[in-house]
């Protein structure tokens, strides 16, 4: 069965605490900051050195692409769910697609650390989903779920250590995602209270987990609606989209 783990951190800022979720029953320690573009500038190395091999993606290549989305993904939601204040993104480019990335120190680097051990369970394919919960400050009301659904097919590497996929087709089907996250306002309900953040990683239960993170509950919504939104694969890890909000 899958179970739920939490890192925690008292860092804050704005009016956001952050906690992340994954597998084992440890409590939270202050967290250990990291170089805050650690993580995309591994992903940009993996990019340029393979430009004259982009329909072949190794395990390692395929880590770098889902950790970077979900990099991306998650700096998104938050700009675009107003979780933290518009000033506090700078503007990148990535997919094609002009992409808002936050310029908070604390939060970059609690964002790299959650990143940098997620990428560790995708290389052994031990991640089962990564889930965005945004609830209500004051209340701790679970508001909206963003839901990764993770699937791994390590069959798939070849003889050669690689699967014939173009990198140009992955991006592509990335940006379809990121598009319809920023779409979503037009369909969520208004946020119309201070709102926090959670990062549930849902993993095998027998993965080593680092001693910063604790067990968490998966924090559904009650009378919730889903939408599901696209995937992408690079036929090593697939990830299917959705988001559920709180029923008006």
């Amino acid at each position: 069965q899958r179970e739920r783990y939490s890192l925690r951190t008292s860092t804050s800022s704005y009016h956001n605490h952050y906690r992340c979720t994954a597998v084992v029953v440890i409590k939270a320690v202050q967290k250990t900051p990291c170089c805050g573009s650690e993580i995309a500038q591994s992903v940009a190395a993996h990019m340029a050195s393979s430009t004259a091999t982009t329909s072949a993606i190794t395990l390692k290549g395929s880590v770098e692409i889902v950790t970077q989305f979900f990099s991306y993904s998650i700096n998104s939601i938050l700009y675009q769910r107003g979780i933290y204040p518009p000033e506090s993104f700078r503007r990148e480019s990535q997919y094609g697609l002009t992409m808002l990335v936050t310029s908070d120190d604390a939060l970059q680097s609690y964002l790299d650390n959650v990143l940098k051990q997620l990428a560790e369970w995708l290389t052994s394919g031990t991640v089962q989903k990564l889930v965005v919960v945004v609830s209500g400050q004051t209340t701790n009301e679970a508001l909206e779920r963003w839901v990764f659904d993770v699937h791994t097919d390590k069959s798939a590497v070849g003889p050669d250590g690689k699967v014939n996929k173009a990198q140009k087709e992955v991006q592509a089907e990335i940006a379809a995602i990121i598009r319809q996250i920023t779409a979503s306002v037009t369909f969520l309900p208004l946020l119309d209270e201070p709102c926090t953040f959670d990062l549930l990683v849902y993993t095998d239960t027998d993965v080593e987990v680092p001693k910063a993170w604790e067990e968490s509950d998966p924090r559904y919504i009650n009378s919730s609606d889903e939408v599901k939104l696209r995937s992408f694969t690079t036929k090593v890890h697939r990830v299917d989209a959705a988001v559920s909000y709180k029923a008006q």
